[in-house]
Formats: C-alpha cells, structure tokens, sequence
C-alpha cells in the first residue's frame, strides 16, 4: 500500500484492519496447555511457562472477536477455557496458579515437597475478564468458570475491611503477602464491571467503586494525581518500593503514566455502570477522570525531548525509565477518546488523532504484524523491560473500542450470544 493510499490512522478502514491484523497475530500463540508468550515475529518462546495472565487475555480477546463475527475465533476462545479449566487451574485447592506448573500434577508434586507458582489477584482478575467475556459469548462453561473464580476473589482476595483486593498467596493458601498493589486492584475493577454485566450482580459493580474511591478519590487524589501503586497490607504507600529495580514489568518504582489514563477511561465505564445499575453515581468520577487524564499527558508525553510517553516517572515528575510501551499509548487512545464520548471536549479528539498517529507511525509493525511492545527513548523497538509482544490484549481493546462504542465493559458493547451461538 503506498503512502497516498495509507488509511487514516484512528480512521475506520484502519481500525478495522488493525483489529484484523492483531486477532491474526494472536492466533499463532496457542500451545497445548494454553496460550504461550509471542515473540516479535509472532512465534511461541518455548522456554517460557504457559501464564494464567497470557491465557487469559488471549481468551478474552477471542471472546471478544467471536463476538464481531470472526471465523475460529470460538474455538480458541474453547481453547483458553479449557486452559483455564484445566492445567493452570488448582482442582484440588482452589484457584489459579501463575503459570502451569513444571513437572506435571500439583497434587503429585505437593506430595513431593516441591513447589508450585503462587496464586495473586492480578492473573486472578484477568481468569474473572475473560471468563466473563466468554460467557457473554455465549461459550461453553464459560459461566461455571466465571462463578468459580467469582468465589475465589469472595473467599481469598476481597478484603471486606479495607474494601480492596490483596495481592497474592502462596499455591496452598497459607500465607498472603505482606504487599498490595493498585496495578492487581486496578484490573480488578475492569473485571468486576464485566462481570456485573453477566451475572447482573450489582456488588461487583459497588465493589469497583469501593477501589476507585480508594485509590483514586484517595490516594491519588491526595498525591496530586500521581498514584503510588505499592503498600503495606495497611495501605500504607511505599514510595520507595523497587527503587533499585525501576523498570520492573509489573512493580516498577514511581508514577506508572499508563495507568493513570487506564484509570481515567475505567472510571467513565464505572460511571455508566452504576447509572444502569440504578446506583448512586458519584459527581467525582468524571472529575477525577479528567484530571488523570490531564496531569498523566502534562507529565507523561514529550517530556523527554522526544515523542511518546516515558513508562515511569519520580515524585517530582522526572522521567525514570523512558522507554515508550505500546500498552500506555493504546490506553491513552482509549482514555481520550472514552472522555470525548462523555464530554464532547475538543481537546480529547486532537489528542486522540495525535496518539493514533505516533502508534501507527512507531508501534504498528507492518512486517511482522502486532505492535511492538516497547519503543527505546528515539522510538526503535527493543526489549529491555518487555521483550517480544506477548499478547495483543492492549491493542486490540484499543482498536475495538471506537468501533463498537461505549459500554461498561468492551463485551458488553455487543449483543450476547447465548450457549448454541445465536444472539440473544
């Protein structure tokens, strides 16, 4: 295609071929126990373990593109559930584990003493979203699934006192860690709402509401929209936590600039779920949302002499790790055009139309399909904290959601299909 017949980046002819090109990529990561880690060409790194987080997403993702009508999008959405139902989850226990353990079955290897992968809410809210996703699509057992893991964040991870999540436990449920995490609660949230959607249990929809008024009517707030995402069991901000480490993929150190504009779109969704709920909704929502939005693009884009947004920043807004991720850049997308669906602002469009720009011009991998995952500080795919493009979860969200319009979840944009595969 030559530049004169390019498609508008963020136009409808693009959108459609980026969700295309993404659920293509996607379909070359399922492995036998579920679906693996893609390197940049879209092969499976065989050294690496089938995650509960990847599968997850995966699955959620084909949910979704059965939903629009793709071909064998079903079956791999089958795939992940059996995944799901099967070797990363604990039959004996309860749960999830972080990854399919090594060496065969859990109950076999408790009985020799070794050990198994954790259990933490993050790949545990992911197991609730695409559970979710596929029982609005109508998949088989995707509903038992769903009402199981339901029961394991009721009977593990929601801590009534502080109406949050905890973070993890370890693979018998003996010992939580003395750590919570606003990126696990975050992504709760998200799952909570989708999962409001098909059960029409409006406590999960309260509960999403009960960690947004915490951690951003609160901490965030409190922290001039910078959110710490590291505590005490208490609570408590650790601030310094993996300050020696700062690039970690999933705990780094500072103020994580994606998050903020992922926060700013789930509390707009948040919003429209409590009003169709018939739910008390809070004037603070969209408020809060905006001022994410505002302050994570002030301090996050361009800020380092180059285009893109820096992953991290310190408590005085310096840029700590500036590597340019493909999933902030794609959350900003969602953020900004989420926000100009709720407020007709201006201001939301001309950012949108210039991020959808920079991600076509720098993360769109016209070689080897996906998005790169990671952008060095002049904008040349490397690898340094995210290696290789482990799934298309960010992307392809990003690219639906224009199409499809606002709801309280994505899946909930579409109609439902029932167990036979007709719409409801």
């Amino acid at each position: 295609m030559t530049a004169s017949t390019h498609p508008v980046p963020g136009g409808a002819v693009w959108l459609r071929e980026q969700e295309r090109g993404l659920v293509g990529f996607a379909s070359g990561a399922a492995v036998p126990e579920g679906f693996g880690w893609l390197d940049a060409k879209g092969g499976v790194e065989p050294e690496r373990a089938t995650a509960a987080w990847i599968t997850s997403r995966m699955t959620h993702v084909f949910s979704l593109a059965h939903l629009r009508g793709v071909p064998n999008a079903a079956d791999l959405a089958d795939h992940g559930l059996a995944a799901l139902a099967g070797p990363l989850r604990d039959a004996e226990l309860g749960g999830w584990f972080e990854e399919v353990p090594e060496g065969g079955d859990p109950r076999s290897l408790r009985e020799r003493s070794q050990a198994l992968p954790e259990k933490a809410a993050y790949p545990h809210s992911f197991v609730v979203l695409a559970t979710a996703s596929a029982a609005h699509a109508g998949r088989p057992g995707a509903r038992a699934l769903l009402d199981e893991a339901l029961g394991v964040i009721e009977e593990r991870f929601w801590e009534p006192d502080a109406e949050c999540v905890r973070e993890s436990w370890d693979a018998d449920w003996t010992t939580t860690e003395p750590y919570r995490g606003a990126n696990s609660a975050m992504h709760c949230v998200e799952a909570f709402l989708a999962a409001a959607d098909v059960t029409g249990a409006t406590l999960w929809t309260r509960r999403a509401l009960a960690i947004a008024e915490r951690l951003i009517h609160g901490v965030a707030a409190d922290h001039d929209w910078r959110l710490p995402e590291h505590f005490t069991p208490d609570w408590t901000p650790l601030p310094d936590y993996n300050r020696d480490h700062p690039d970690h993929p999933f705990r780094p150190f500072g103020s994580t600039t994606g998050h903020l504009l992922e926060w700013a779109r789930l509390l707009v969704h948040l919003e429209l779920a409590l009003e169709r709920a018939g739910e008390p909704v809070p004037d603070w929502l969209l408020t809060d949302a905006e001022l994410l939005f505002d302050n994570a693009v002030r301090r996050g884009w361009n800020v380092d002499g180059a285009e893109g947004f820096v992953y991290t920043l310190d408590w005085q807004d310096r840029p700590v790790v500036r590597q340019r991720m493909h999933w902030v850049v794609a959350e900003a997308t969602m953020a900004a055009w989420v926000l100009a669906e709720r407020t007709g602002g201006e201001k939301y469009t001309e950012h949108l139309d210039r991020w959808w720009a920079y991600a076509d011009r720098h993360h769109v991998d016209r070689e080897n399909g996906s998005w790169w995952h990671e952008l060095d500080p002049q904008n040349r795919p490397s690898g340094s904290v995210w290696a290789g493009k482990p799934d298309v979860y960010h992307a392809y969200q990003a690219v639906l959601l224009p199409q499809i319009g606002l709801s309280t979840s994505l899946a909930a944009a579409l109609p439902a299909r029932d167990v036979d595969g007709g719409a409801e």
